[in-house]
């Protein structure tokens, strides 16, 4: 089996649970599973370069979005093995799934990837609703084109307003996203921890749906949950 760093947290617990031997290394963002023991390798980010080449991994894993290329650069300059996804969509991520799963040694498609694949065909999408999608405050941040979460929520039956932005993350000024007159606010814990008391109050009078971040952004065993956790929080979205 290979030996394997994961600078992703999703693949991360997509490999924890798939192939437990493989990982010897992973972020300290690197969450689940719960009692993931592993050697921690700095963030995302600003991971250590010599840790991880410690380590002697056969391979890295990294995402084009979560991951700086610099580091990747000098990942590969020390002669490391870099696999570098790509997921802007469900399919995306289902297909690159297999692909990290396989190069990690898992003989076969896990059962929890089977599931997610099967409770993203059954989704009913609840009324269809705008909604704009803050990521962030301190600047204001939300979803624009071209996003894993984006790609989830328009199965649910949500449109995001910012969905043909020129840019994926768009910085958005308050009274704009405001003026947008979106049905909904989805308000997701990560990366910004938005909470009942910290956020809903920025958009008076629209329904705020609180979801886990988790659900939202991980392309992982969650994935599995992610249909009916997120209908669940968008129908009992409070003004």
């Amino acid at each position: 089996m290979p030996r394997v760093v994961s600078l992703v947290p999703s693949l991360t617990e997509a490999v924890a649970v798939t192939a437990p031997g493989a990982l010897v290394g992973a972020t300290d963002w690197c969450s689940h599973p719960a009692g993931l023991d592993v050697v921690r390798i700095g963030g995302t980010k600003n991971p250590d370069v010599a840790a991880i080449a410690a380590l002697r991994p056969d391979l890295v894993l990294a995402n084009e979005e979560e991951n700086r290329a610099p580091d990747l650069a000098a990942l590969r300059a020390a002669g490391l093995d870099v696999l570098v996804t790509e997921i802007r969509t469900l399919d995306q991520g289902l297909r690159e799934l297999e692909r990290v799963l396989a190069a990690c040694g898992a003989p076969r498609r896990p059962r929890w990837l089977v599931e997610a694949e099967a409770a993203w065909e059954a989704v009913t999408p609840v009324e269809p609703r705008t909604a704009v999608v803050p990521i962030w405050r301190r600047p204001w941040m939300v979803l624009g084109r071209d996003t894993f979460a984006g790609d989830l929520l328009a199965r649910l039956g949500v449109r995001n307003v910012y969905a043909d932005h020129p840019d994926r993350y768009p910085r958005i000024p308050p009274d704009e996203l405001r003026a947008a007159a979106p049905d909904l606010v989805v308000l997701p814990d990560e990366p910004y921890r938005f909470t009942r008391d910290d956020g809903p109050e920025a958009f008076p009078g629209t329904a705020a749906a609180l979801v886990d971040g988790r659900m939202l952004t991980w392309y992982g065993p969650s994935l599995a949950e992610a249909p009916r956790a997120l209908a669940r929080a968008l129908r009992a979205a409070h003004r």
